[in-house]
Parts: structure tokens; sequence; C-alpha cells
């Protein structure tokens, strides 16, 4: 079963029960709804929180994949490939998700949560997840190109690692202050307990849920 988180910021926040109703009915997946569900919800997240939340989860493998987003898609996509391992792709339609499973196998998907959300935009949201999980990821497309994309992710994973810092040392010297409100995320800090991410978190700022 795969693992995926969901981490709304504050300008997309209502669409979270739209994405938690799309996920169950795409099955398959045991879900940790860890980001903001309303808008009223402190602290208030920015998709740099989010961002940074996707990098920290998906380092420490607390899931397979992470379901985040802002009004574009644009902000939160930026912010989560700032880290090493986190390949995040913007996904407006059914195939755009079942493309970037089968040829990019991504761990991080970018909703448009307010730009272009219109009427049935929560039914767009069910084909989504549909799409992306109902083939094994990687299987590549056109089946011709498939050993091709995978040598392609095998390369930019190595990229990856050599172009970023680890992330425990992007969180030693991340201000304290764009940490802080992901320290008062009691879910997102009960799922990153017992890691070395956590105890860097409560470290530089004094919060976050004790082990």
């Amino acid at each position: 079963m795969m693992r995926v988180a969901v981490i709304n910021e504050v300008s997309a926040s209502l669409k979270n029960a739209d994405i938690l109703r799309a996920l169950e009915k795409a099955g398959g997946t045991e879900v940790f709804n860890v980001g903001m569900t309303c808008p009223d919800e402190k602290p208030e997240l920015t998709y740099i929180q989010t961002g940074i939340m996707a990098g920290i989860l998906l380092n420490e493998r607390k899931v397979d994949l992470v379901v985040g987003g802002c009004g574009t898609g644009q902000g939160f996509l930026n912010v989560a490939m700032q880290f090493p391992g986190v390949f995040c792709g913007l996904i407006t339609n059914p195939l755009d998700a079942w493309l970037f499973s089968q040829i990019n196998a991504g761990n991080c998907i970018s909703l448009a949560l307010n730009k272009g959300y219109g009427w049935a935009g929560d039914i767009n949201l069910q084909y989504i997840f549909r799409e992306f999980l109902k083939d094994a990821p990687g299987s590549g497309y056109p089946p011709a190109r498939s050993e091709s994309q995978a040598q392609s992710r095998r390369m930019l994973a190595d990229i990856s690692g050599v172009s970023h810092k680890d992330m425990h040392t992007i969180l030693r010297e991340l201000d304290a202050g764009v940490l802080s409100p992901i320290a008062s995320v009691g879910r997102f800090m009960e799922l990153i307990r017992d890691t070395a991410s956590a105890a860097l978190i409560r470290e530089r700022t004094g919060g976050g849920v004790e082990p």
C-alpha cells in the first residue's frame, strides 16, 4: 500500500477535503493528512513551509508520495524541488498524472488548487489520482522508450544527490523563523517524531512534539 502525505497550504486549504475524497476513491493508499484543513487553522502554512515539509518526509522515507500544491501549483513545485531526492510534477489533468507516473515515476505531486479549479474540479482530482495510481510507476511510455527513461531517472537521482546539500544540513542552516510554523504542526511532527529531522526542528525552534 502506498503511503501518501497530503500537505495543504493556506490559500488552497479549502480543497483539502476534495483531495482526501479523491484519494479514498482511488484506493490503495494510506493517507497522512499533515497540512492545513481550513484557512482559519493555526499555524498558517505557506507553500514555503509545505515544500520544506515535503522534502523532510521524502528524505526521512516516512511516505512514498507527497501531494501538495498551492493556488497555481508553481510555488509548491519550486520549493519542493530545492531538496534532494524530490521529483515533483505539476499535475493539472489525468493524462499529466499517468505520464508523470509512467515516465518519471515521481514522488511528489503539485496541484493547481485555485487557478482553473472550477466546476467539477473535485472530479478532475478523482481522475488524476485514479490515473496516477493505477499502473506500476516507471513502466515507461511508449514501451520502446522504457529502458532509456529508466536510465534518465537514475541519472537524475544522481544529479539530485550531487547538486543539493543533504536534508539535515539544510535544516541546520535554514532560518529558524521559517521552521517555527512547521514545529507547531502536531500531525506532521508526530509523523516524523523518531527522525533526525524532528530533533533538528525542535532544537532550532524549541517546538514540536516531544518523543
